[in-house]
């Protein structure tokens, strides 16, 4: 997997397809390879860069703090050492928060966004779920850790219907476990980030998806984003929670797609 020197930090992705470029962003306590299943769709359009932000996968783990912004400039020397002029960006939860940074300091590197499971800032219930999530993951064991995320991340529909495939998740959770000094400091990352009074100066054409039954980031953020970012557009996916990405894949992919192709 290639890689580039962030400020001492090296920084790795993957790189699918061909065409014009897209940057793709993943959450908290995840590699990049998690977008496998949507650039499938992906890179028969684009060429696709699938970031391991720092602390994750295969980058480099410096210790803390991180914040959003730090990954934001990460993804900005990223994009600059492949002389990449402009992209399209897409980032799925933590990722979305990245995304905004990266709009909002280097708005002529960012031709459109797309801001999955996302919040601009955290309320005092958002904070706390974050809070317990680090406390978690310095408890539990990985298996307990990963179904205590599932429990929060899935709708109760997907949930039960996928129980033997997310049995199979717990039970490989130690495979590639990011360290908990990393994954605390990208919680603090996700507990800190704060755009909401900036989200009127992102320029990019920008679409909004949010699962309406996520208890992780509720659609209550996703609203108060689509409200102030200019011409922003808001799909919402009914009955469906955090990764309503995954859970009604065929329909995010087209419909995320469509907006890339378009922008």
């Amino acid at each position: 997997m290639p890689s580039i020197l962030s400020d001492g930090t090296r920084i790795h992705f993957d790189e699918r397809g061909s065409g014009p470029p897209l940057i793709l962003l993943m959450g908290l306590g995840a590699p990049g390879s998690l977008w496998a299943d949507h650039v499938s769709a992906y890179e028969r359009h684009f060429r696709c860069f699938l970031i391991d932000n720092r602390g994750a996968g295969e980058s480099d783990q410096p210790p803390g703090p991180y914040t959003t912004r730090m990954m934001a400039e990460d993804t900005a020397r990223l994009m600059q050492s492949l002389g990449i002029e402009r992209a399209r960006v897409a980032g799925i939860s933590m990722g979305s928060g990245i995304a905004q940074e990266l709009a909002l300091a280097h708005p002529d590197l960012v031709r459109s966004l797309v801001l999955i499971s996302s919040w601009a800032r955290c309320d005092a219930y958002t904070r706390a779920v974050f809070d317990h999530f680090k406390k978690m993951r310095a408890l539990a064991s990985p298996a307990d850790f990963v179904q205590l995320l599932q429990l929060w991340i899935t709708s109760p529909a997907y949930y039960a219907q996928n129980l033997g495939n997310l049995a199979r998740d717990q039970d490989n959770a130690a495979d590639g476990y990011m360290p908990l000094p990393a994954f605390a400091a990208q919680s603090d990352a996700c507990s800190s980030h704060n755009t909401l009074d900036r989200l009127g100066e992102i320029s990019a054409p920008s679409l909004l998806t949010v699962g309406a039954l996520d208890i992780f980031t509720p659609m209550r953020l996703s609203d108060e984003m689509h409200a102030r970012i200019p011409g922003s557009k808001l799909l919402i996916f009914d009955g469906r929670g955090h990764i309503h990405h995954w859970e009604d894949l065929q329909r995010f992919n087209a419909q995320t797609l469509q907006f890339l192709l378009e922008h």
